[in-house]
């Protein structure tokens, strides 16, 4: 096994989870030294140290040890829609491929609907949203923008968030995400009043 292509998938999924090299050190009980030099591909961990790396991230030690897969397909049955109070939803289009924090959304927001404020994502995250049909109003921190059918933009994702449809038609808008790190801890999705 590449030591550095080890070391990068461990980087990854630690950066994934939001764990400082201390915090996987706790959480594993090996040494931030030790961790470090792994995820530099400096020092090749024994089969103890990698479970308990593997156990510390909260993944299967073969996570760590199999290359991922270059081509993942999602069918359409497969495709998770979550359906939200109001007649909201949002279908996941993309698969998921580990160590990579990409997400591809369509939402469906009917007449009047308010989806709700999101909490920022941590720096060097970035958005962009693309209205298919419709009206979609975005209010980004304090902001209010207003995008009608194929109107698009980009935001780094970093500011609090608001997506609704205040007119009187359906409206469709797909979200392209790279998420470098989870959401601010503590801070998740809030209820629009």
């Amino acid at each position: 096994m590449d030591l550095k292509v080890l070391g990068e998938r461990i980087q990854a999924v630690r950066g994934e989870r939001g764990l400082t090299l201390q915090a996987l050190a706790d959480r594993s009980a090996v040494s931030v030294s030790m961790l470090s030099s792994v995820e530099r591909g400096a020092k090749a961990p024994t089969i103890v140290v990698l479970d308990r790396i593997a156990d510390g991230l909260g993944v299967p030690l073969a996570q760590l040890l199999t290359q991922p897969e270059r081509i993942i397909i999602r069918r359409d049955a497969d495709q998770d829609t979550v359906r939200e109070p109001g007649g909201w939803q949002r279908t996941i289009l993309t698969p998921v491929v580990p160590g990579v924090n990409f997400e591809w959304i369509r939402s469906e927001l009917p007449p009047h609907c308010e989806a709700g404020t999101y909490a920022p994502y941590a720096a060097g995250s970035h958005e962009f949203v693309a209205v298919h049909s419709g009206e979609l109003t975005l209010t980004v921190d304090d902001e209010t923008i207003v995008l009608a059918t194929g109107d698009s933009l980009y935001l780094a994702a970093d500011v609090s968030l608001s997506y609704a449809n205040r007119s009187a038609r359906p409206c469709t808008y797909y979200v392209a995400a790279m998420i470098m790190r989870p959401r601010r801890p503590g801070l998740g999705t809030v209820a629009a009043q």
